[in-house]
């Protein structure tokens, strides 16, 4: 276990830094929590002094010079202070840069430092005091390209020792506009909304002048002014900022298209808040603000984004993301607004370009990246693990509807207009009932009713089972053009996953799901597809551990046989699979090969399963990573892989199988790699970003060489949960 010293400002203490540092150190402790603790020392000064929890281990009072060499001390002679991880802003440490300088320089441990303002062409703040802080670091993090390139051309510091980490921000699981306006009272009308601790800085009063020509072609408009009057700023000044913002609504006539929201709100209400607006405005008037939380919050929950030109604004709003607008200009202002507010389909574009741009920013990401350097600082040489989120199916639940499951999503919305499928509702099947099995009290049984259902409406009269449905709940064309043996074996694998593991609640749909497996039994024989052939095994399988019987046996052996003719006609120069390629859910095809072995004993097909597991095994596990076999373009006899199109279905496989396989032989080895899988899911890719969205317990469609689809279909969703709930418990 390692342990990081924060200095920073922290809650109860309301400023940007401390809210920021509270979020990060949350994420950290959470995500790796076997692997690092993070603690705090309190930024405070003579005009702050708060009361804390036991997170915060020392308290810095920066306008006390003494006080900086007392810190350093104990932070020296702490043996449970490995590295420090200072947050930066100039104003901080104002009152004694020099004592604060001396501090950095007389720290033994490592130091990493946070800059949250980095300013070009300085004249309050000397170069050679700044480099001479940096100097005394291990590293730089700033959160902007704009930030790195100022440090490195005016500073002249090492591209090496900087890392650019955005700011963090919250997952949002996306709740309608109409749906949150209707709940704050706001039905109607077209929110604009701006928030933050209220200080001159802000410039509202740009948005005050613009309103008039906004009003006029959109009466309905609604400007929320979301915040608190700084707390630094109010004991210098009291409430004269705000008192002359109530003071310019008055003189304009603004009252019923304003509102004042003076409190900081708790955080997952703003971001409701924020959710529900047409259009967010960003007035600041300091070009030289490096970053802004607000800025992104905003942007993370999809609010199309009219800013003033900080560097972070151009960084972001590029490539149609919003709309920047010059410093105090009212009336550009009102224009771009105006344009924005007549054009749904260009605020529903930049929404969504939004959300693609800031998914690399949630704080679980940051959180990954923060620990990243730690553990380069550091030079550990120690795997990091990856803590289990807790198991959700709210995704899955609001994605099935009406008939079953949705097949694809629009973000975390299920996309009705693309009807369902066979494949989805028979995973939903089996991990609904993992998730199910061994509950005294279940609570899935409508779900799982309405999979089985699914199924059975597939099913034709010949045995054969059709794949595709439209909203509607009609059979489309798309069952005639493409070969529906997966689809099929996948419905037998759920109807013996469920015979075996259906709860007993659902004793009349087992009866149900028995008539239905067997009704595919005389097409069994005319199955080619190797994946195809793998699923049915496995379904008879499952049958089989409930209601052992020679016809079953004889058919599992027939499959497994079918299976053992293909890896021996193929395998040959090192090369030790079923195909001359390597497609997609490769792991099924040796997990299959088991599940004979352990029905008919068959030595042949034991040594086939783990000569061929392993050998996938080889190709996929990649310097302490999963990646597994690109969808882009397969994996041919004699070429290396390719990194990139990666799919949450692959992944998964994997670790159902290797459960399999450790259950059987009991080799540790496959304990570790089961861990380094699903770790896959956590951020332990060649992105270093997370598939799985806890906020919403939906997971996203696929690993790219440059990003992630964000959108969290019915595939990806039910293969995560059964790879989830496949963990090994040791």
């Amino acid at each position: 276990m390692k342990h990081v010293l924060c200095i920073t400002t922290f809650p109860p203490r309301v400023c940007g830094i401390a809210t920021f540092s509270y979020d990060l150190i949350q994420a950290i402790n959470k995500k790796f929590q076997d692997d690092y603790i993070v603690d705090v020392c309190a930024v405070e000064s003579s005009l702050e002094h708060h009361s804390y929890d036991d997170r915060v281990k020392y308290v810095l009072n920066t306008s006390d010079k003494k006080d900086f060499d007392i810190i350093s001390k104990r932070i020296n002679n702490d043996t449970n202070v490995d590295l420090i991880c200072i947050q930066h802003e100039f104003g901080l440490y104002i009152e004694n840069q020099d004592a604060f300088l001396k501090f950095i320089q007389t720290i033994k441990k490592p130091v990493i430092i946070v800059f949250h303002t980095v300013l070009p062409n300085s004249k309050d703040f000397s170069q050679e005091y700044l480099c001479n802080v940096i100097d005394a670091c291990q590293a730089v993090i700033v959160m902007t390209k704009s930030s790195s390139d100022i440090l490195q051309k005016e500073y002249h510091v090492e591209s090496s020792k900087i890392s650019i980490i955005p700011h963090g921000t919250h997952l949002v699981s996306q709740i309608s506009k109409d749906v949150l306006k209707e709940k704050y009272g706001y039905s109607g009308r077209k929110i604009l909304s701006t928030f933050g601790l209220l200080s001159p800085g802000k410039s509202i009063e740009t948005t005050l002048d613009a309103l008039p020509a906004i009003i006029k072609e959109h009466p309905s408009v609604l400007f929320l002014i979301i915040g608190e009057t700084h707390p630094t700023f109010a004991k210098k000044y009291g409430e004269v900022y705000r008192d002359s913002l109530e003071a310019k609504v008055k003189k304009l006539d603004l009252s019923n298209n304003v509102k004042f929201i003076n409190k900081y709100l708790d955080t997952n209400i703003l971001l409701e808040y924020l959710q529900m607006t047409d259009l967010y405005l960003f007035t600041s008037s300091d070009p030289n603000q490096a970053v802004s939380g607000t800025f992104v919050y905003a942007l993370s929950c999809g609010c199309p984004i009219i800013a003033t030109p900080i560097p972070h604004a151009f960084e972001l709003l590029s490539d149609n993301t919003g709309v920047i607008f010059n410093f105090h200009d009212s009336l550009q202002l009102a224009k771009s607004t105006n344009i924005l507010l007549n054009d749904d389909k260009v605020r529903a574009q930049m929404s969504i370009s939004g959300l693609q741009k800031t998914a690399f920013t949630a704080w679980e990401n940051t959180a990954i990246a923060y620990t990243l350097l730690f553990e380069k600082i550091l030079q550990s040489d120690k795997r990091l693990t990856y803590s289990l989120p807790e198991i959700n199916l709210d995704h899955i639940l609001s994605m099935s509807q009406l008939l079953g499951i949705i097949q694809f999503s629009n973000g975390n919305q299920p996309d009705l207009e693309s009807g369902y499928t066979l494949d989805d509702n028979a995973r939903a099947l089996i991990s609904v009932c993992m998730a199910e099995e061994g509950d005294e009290h279940p609570k899935y049984g409508e779900y799982i009713e309405r999979y089985l259902n699914f199924i059975s409406f597939c099913q034709q009269e010949d045995g054969t089972l059709k794949n595709y449905v439209d909203k509607d709940g009609k059979f489309t064309a798309q069952n005639e053009d493409v070969l529906l043996e997966d689809s099929n074996g996948r419905a037998i694998w759920a109807l013996g996953y469920f015979i075996l593991h259906g709860n007993r609640i659902h004793k009349s749909y087992i009866w149900a799901a028995e008539k239905a497996i067997r009704l595919t039994f005389p097409n069994l024989s005319r199955i080619k597809s190797p994946r195809s052939i793998a699923f049915a095994i496995k379904g008879l399988y499952y049958y089989f551990m409930k209601k052992p019987s020679p016809d079953l046996y004889d058919k599992i052996e027939m499959l497994a046989n079918k299976l053992s003719e293909l890896y021996i006609s193929a395998k040959g120069n090192g090369w030790k699979w079923f195909e001359p390629y390597l497609t997609y859910e490769n792991a099924v095809l040796p997990e299959s090969i088991l599940c004979a072995y352990n029905v008919t004993q068959n030595q042949k097909f034991k040594d086939i399963s783990k000569e061929s597991f392993d050998f996938l095994l080889e190709k996929i596990f990649i310097d302490g990573e999963i990646k597994v076999i690109s969808n882009h373009n397969w994996l041919n006899k004699g070429e290396q892989n390719n990194k990139y199109g990666e799919q949450p279905v692959d992944v998964a496989g994997t670790v159902i199988a290797l459960a399999k396989f450790y259950d059987e032989f009991q080799d540790k080895e496959y304990i570790q790699k089961q861990k380094v899988a699903f770790s896959w899911f956590m951020g332990n890719n060649h992105l270093h970003q997370i598939i799985y969205n806890p906020a919403t317990g939906g997971c996203y469609d696929g690993l790219e060489k440059n990003n992630i689809n964000l959108n969290q279909g019915a595939e990806s969703t039910v293969c995560y949960l059964m790879a989830r709930l496949s963990l090994i418990k040791e």
